[in-house]
């Protein structure tokens, strides 16, 4: 019996002090992030993945570093090696965790930020990708607050591409914003991120 109380108390030890290196290892990953700190935050969530292939998480974050520090870039080279580790780590989490919405918008802003590097190369074969995606994620998760902003997102720079009107898409981005409010993550690593883009693009619709 003391064998036994002895290895389940080294069993929680063990269990407790993994836990909370992956905790120190996301908090310092978020750091670095928030420092502008890409590549190095990238290599950090990297790592926890390594050591957590179960988690989908830290293969999630891999993938958005790469993908938002893509948007904006001018280096073809480099633009495509940060889109092709962001599409290997989403397509890693998407193994991990099927048909999980917040994925499904990762993968949706992979393609966006192809497009927006050179909608002319790009637009024809990705959008119609970008759209069944938002469109899949919308029914699995209807009230997921990045799922509907990022949907409104999209199909309002879809409109206005096209001369489009994007008022009815406004009201999806209010909509959102109602969602992030009473949304509350899995935990403190759960993505949370777009309320203030939601505001942000809000603002623009009433100018």
């Amino acid at each position: 019996m003391k064998k036994l109380i002895a290895i389940t108390a080294l069993l929680i030890s063990t269990l407790s002090v993994a836990q909370n290196q992956y905790t120190k290892g996301m908090q310092k990953a978020f750091a670095l992030w928030g420092e502008g700190k890409t590549a190095e935050a990238s290599n950090v969530f990297e790592r926890i993945a390594s050591a957590e292939p179960d988690n989908w998480l830290p293969f999630y974050y891999t993938a958005q570093v790469n993908t938002v520090a893509s948007f904006g870039e001018k280096d073809e080279a480099k633009l495509t090696q940060q889109l092709e580790k962001a599409q290997e780590y989403t397509d890693l989490a998407k193994s991990i965790s099927p048909e999980n919405p917040e994925i499904m918008v990762q993968q949706a802003m992979v393609h966006t930020a192809w497009v927006a590097f050179d909608g002319a190369t790009y637009g024809m074969t990705l959008a119609p990708k970008v759209a069944s995606i938002y469109a899949q994620a919308a029914e699995l998760a209807p009230d997921n607050p990045r799922v509907v902003f990022s949907k409104a997102e999209w199909d309002m720079g879809s409109a206005q591409y096209f001369g489009g009107d994007i008022a009815p898409y406004c009201k999806d981005v209010e909509r959102s914003i109602e969602l992030f409010d009473n949304f509350k993550p899995e935990s403190d690593f759960h993505p949370n991120w777009g309320k203030d883009r939601a505001v942000a693009t809000l603002e623009r619709c009433n100018q």
